[in-house]
């Protein structure tokens, strides 16, 4: 297989378009000490307050063991803190700190400025495109999903 064969390759797409999106958000929000699973966690959280971590992997498309290292990232640095259900003991519930909702007000902002960026080489024709055909190759389709 030549490179350019290798440059046409839906695999090797989406992986640059990965690293790209990924150094994007990055960059936006240095200084933040932040991931974007980090963020994603954080938003859904916000979204359900006390919401069980069975529950958050399936939000944000984390698998339980992966995600379980982020929330503990996210209590040691103080935007998260977890608790024992009060339906069931044995799950914990998850809820931001005050910290943690200061910390997504500020960079709020600029996760928006990142995804602008991300999108900017599309027309906005081709931005709601591309965003339909994304959505349908993860299999979200509705707007609700």
């Amino acid at each position: 297989m030549s490179v350019a064969a290798m440059h046409e390759m839906p695999g090797h797409l989406i992986r640059r378009a990965h690293q790209i999106s990924g150094a994007i958000f990055a960059a936006h929000l240095a200084g933040f000490d932040l991931t974007s699973v980090q963020y994603a966690a954080m938003e859904a959280i916000a979204a359900q307050p006390g919401i069980d971590a069975t529950r958050l992997s399936d939000l944000i498309a984390f698998d339980k063991a992966t995600l379980g290292g982020v929330l503990d990232r996210l209590e040691a640095k103080g935007l998260i803190a977890r608790q024992p259900s009060s339906q069931d003991r044995r799950v914990k519930s998850v809820a931001l700190t005050g910290a943690g909702k200061a910390l997504l007000d500020s960079v709020g902002p600029r996760v928006v400025a990142a995804q602008v960026e991300m999108m900017r080489p599309l027309s906005e024709a081709e931005q709601a495109q591309f965003i339909t055909l994304l959505k349908k190759f993860v299999g979200r389709v509705s707007p609700e999903d």
